[in-house]
């Protein structure tokens, strides 16, 4: 991959500006973000995410932490927190930002370790990519928590995108297995990055792969537009 995503994190970081990041996918149209956005202080994050960071305890992962905006509050807040990202962009960043202990690292090459809380926001199960991927990653974050942690997590039921039939159902695409599953892609200064999978997860689902992994899931906190905040305990 190009980096792109993390080189808007880093040009925003070293020289106060950047073009907005480009997003599309396989069912919508593209949409501009403003990359200062990722750089947000916590009085202007949405309540989701303001609550998963006031349930913190512990020692702390936060896992694609991007620009480490949410790391950053926590650090304040004198928690001991390790940001993880692929981005090697989004960790240079993280770095002049003052959280020296960030590192490039896929969650799932993290081993030998305990946490009490592991963060996944910004739509956390965008990272397992497919359904058929959830039990791989529910499995090893279960590795990674300690006897009373705690995984916070947020997504969205994207079953709101769909038309209605006649009858009042939704009419939905067959071409994937799960209707959240997507096809990403970002554009950024007019180069394009690889399209790439991205799962948003509707409640139901979530704490069903959760219960087949041995896994207890309780919703915490439902949002304004299909999005969620679930807390997942051993």
């Amino acid at each position: 991959m190009k980096d792109l995503f993390g080189k808007a994190i880093l040009d925003y970081q070293t020289q106060h500006k950047a073009a907005p990041i480009i997003t599309e996918t396989n069912i919508s149209e593209a949409d501009e973000m403003e990359v200062a956005y990722l750089f947000r202080k916590f009085d202007k994050m949405p309540d989701i995410e303001q609550q998963a960071l006031k349930l913190a305890k512990g020692r702390i992962l936060d896992v694609g932490c991007g620009a480490g905006s949410h790391s950053l509050y926590l650090k304040e807040k004198n928690y001991e927190v390790f940001p993880i990202d692929i981005s090697e962009n989004a960790v240079k960043a993280c770095h002049m930002r003052g959280l020296g202990e960030a590192k490039v690292m896929n969650i799932l090459d993290v081993k030998d370790e305990k946490f009490d809380t592991i963060y996944l926001l910004m739509n956390g199960t965008g990272i397992f990519g497919k359904l058929k991927n959830c039990t791989t990653y529910l499995s090893h974050l279960k590795t990674l928590l300690n006897d009373n942690g705690q995984i916070l997590i947020d997504s969205s039921d994207l079953i709101y995108m769909f038309e209605e039939d006649e009858d009042g159902g939704k009419w939905i695409p067959m071409e994937n297995d799960y209707y959240g599953e997507l096809q990403f892609i970002i554009t950024y200064e007019n180069e394009q990055e690889e399209p790439f999978d991205w799962l948003f997860l509707d409640y139901n689902t979530l704490q069903n792969a959760c219960h087949a992994n041995g896994l207890q899931c309780e919703l915490l906190l439902e949002g304004d537009n299909y999005d969620y905040l679930a807390r997942i305990t051993l």
